[in-house]
């Protein structure tokens, strides 16, 4: 869901919500995603907002279009998404916690063990 009062501009939203869509299945390879006109209904906004939400996924290369016909999920969108929020992921996430443990003098081996705690504290 788009948050207008949040600190993430709305097209940034949009394009994470086209990736979430594509990573969920809901858009496979070369399926044609919503419009930039059914984008700025659903979500009452400009539709330049939705263009530039959309283009974002057109410029990293999971979305093409069809001149005429719309926007469609590119031939291994989903890999290349995950991959880049992986990636993502390690940069934001496991390298800041993983500095953090050190100021902690938490070893790898005991944040390796509190990470399988989390994992199944978390299957409750």
């Amino acid at each position: 869901m788009v948050n207008f009062t949040g600190e993430t501009p709305i097209f940034v939203q949009i394009a994470e919500l086209l990736e979430d869509a594509i990573l969920s299945g809901a858009y496979g390879e070369e399926t044609q995603v919503p419009s930039i006109t059914e984008f700025s209904v659903a979500y009452k906004i400009n539709p330049a907002t939705a263009l530039k939400g959309v283009n974002l996924l057109v410029d990293a290369g999971y979305l093409y279009k069809r001149r005429g016909v719309g926007m469609f999920v590119a031939a291994g969108a989903r890999e290349r998404i995950l991959a880049a929020r992986r990636e993502r992921f390690y940069r934001d996430f496991v390298l800041s916690t993983v500095r953090e443990s050190k100021r902690l003098e938490i070893g790898a081996a005991e944040l390796l063990e509190m990470t399988k705690r989390g994992y199944e504290e978390d299957e409750h």
